[in-house]
């Protein structure tokens, strides 16, 4: 395995897998959102710095398998053009002799943008004659997709072997290792974890996970009225999953046995229907009264949420704390937010992961305010479970 920062990229081709998985206008088909082009910029720019060329590859959205135009990366050409600099070339087809054509005429300082991956189906399937292909495109192999890590495809795992010496991790992927790392294996205390989200069933693995490793375990969102029902609560018409009553409650004795501190909302604002319309009040989580459903965490639960992170050295954050979408429901998960960028600004090392942390983050303008804002919420999740991530193995293997 090569090392991005020594590797001297001059007359080279380098060929990066790059995470442009990026939402666009439904109408307009535009960028609404380039966090993940600009995580990018570092690796790419290094590369020309050093008078190397770039092709990019990456995938957008779930196309069948054919080519759609609200799937091409045509659409984010502009973006990346503005956000470079510089020009950048297309290829129409990630593939063809066209592509290769133009990939082998590259010279030092041009960047070119291949077609959306999933156009072939080969791309999911990890095809290796596929990615044997795909590897005709450069001299060296840079994986910075942190975001697809976690996925066995072509161009993300199985190419790797065409790049025996030749290939690495770019600069985000080793960012987003070494801070999941910070979190998990520093010896700094308090570490607090907040996990919020709808359902117990999609957190259940990682909760366990952390219960080896935190001080303190913060439950919020929709999740959090499984353990209150658990707990002997009532809790109306809140979103609960009965199947994982017993697992809530075993999540209880493990983290008692651990000297865990589990928090859970002491006070929700409910609401008559699901709307940011809806009639709310505000009412003990274990006592929601028939018909309401608890949407968000309430004044005395941000308090103690609060105090519990301010207090900590290290900081997980993913899930929200409520229905954050909804402007009405969206004060405990601001509350948390400005509380993790508060902490942050005092010392402490926060990672934020999780789509949804992601887009209460950015929603509320504290993206620089925390140390890292992780790329990829489902690889971060199982990176964090402990799991092997096959783009990640594909490099150090």
């Amino acid at each position: 395995m090569a090392n991005i920062e020594s590797y001297n990229f001059q007359d080279k081709r380098a060929l990066i897998r790059v995470d442009f998985n990026v939402p666009l206008n439904k109408e307009t088909l535009e960028v609404t959102d380039d966090t993940r082009i600009k995580a990018a910029l570092p690796t790419i720019n290094k590369i020309l710095a050093d008078g190397g060329s770039v092709v990019l590859m990456s995938h957008l959205g779930r196309p069948k398998n054919v080519p759609e135009n609200r799937f091409s990366l045509k659409n984010i050409l502009g973006t990346v053009e503005g956000l470079l600099g510089t020009s950048v070339q297309f290829a129409s087809d990630c593939i063809s002799d066209r592509a290769f054509e133009k990939s082998e005429s590259l010279k030092p300082g041009e960047v070119l943008l291949l077609e959306n991956l999933r156009f072939h189906s080969s791309e999911k399937k990890g095809d290796e004659a596929f990615a044997k292909l795909l590897a005709r495109h450069g001299d060296v192999y840079v994986n910075d997709a942190f975001g697809t890590a976690h996925r066995a495809h072509a161009s993300t795992t199985v190419v790797a072997q065409f790049f025996p010496n030749d290939k690495m991790f770019g600069y985000l992927i080793e960012k987003e290792i070494k801070s999941v790392d910070a979190v998990l294996n520093s010896k700094e205390k308090p570490l607090t974890a907040i996990v919020g989200g709808a359902k117990v069933s999609s957190k259940i693995t990682i909760i366990n996970q952390l219960l080896d490793k935190v001080d303190n375990l913060i439950i919020g969102g929709g999740m959090a009225y499984t353990f209150a029902k658990a707990q002997g609560g009532v809790v109306g018409k809140s979103l609960i999953e009965d199947d994982y009553i017993n697992t809530a409650l075993e999540i209880f004795e493990k983290a008692k046995t651990k000297n865990v501190n589990i928090l859970l909302p002491v006070d929700t604002v409910a609401a008559d229907e699901f709307s940011n319309d809806a009639d709310t009040q505000t009412c003990a989580t274990n006592a929601i009264p028939e018909g309401w459903m608890g949407l968000d965490i309430a004044e005395a639960s941000i308090k103690d949420f609060k105090s519990a992170i301010l207090d900590s050295k290290l900081i997980l954050w993913n899930g929200p704390m409520g229905v954050f979408e909804m402007e009405k429901f969206q004060s405990g998960t601001k509350a948390i937010a400005l509380a993790v960028a508060e902490a942050t600004g005092k010392g402490a090392f926060s990672l934020v992961g999780g789509g949804d942390s992601v887009a209460a983050v950015n929603l509320f303008n504290l993206g620089d305010k925390v140390s890292h804002v992780s790329t990829g919420g489902g690889a971060m999740l199982e990176y964090l479970e402990g799991k092997v991530l096959p783009g990640i193995a594909a490099i150090l293997n």
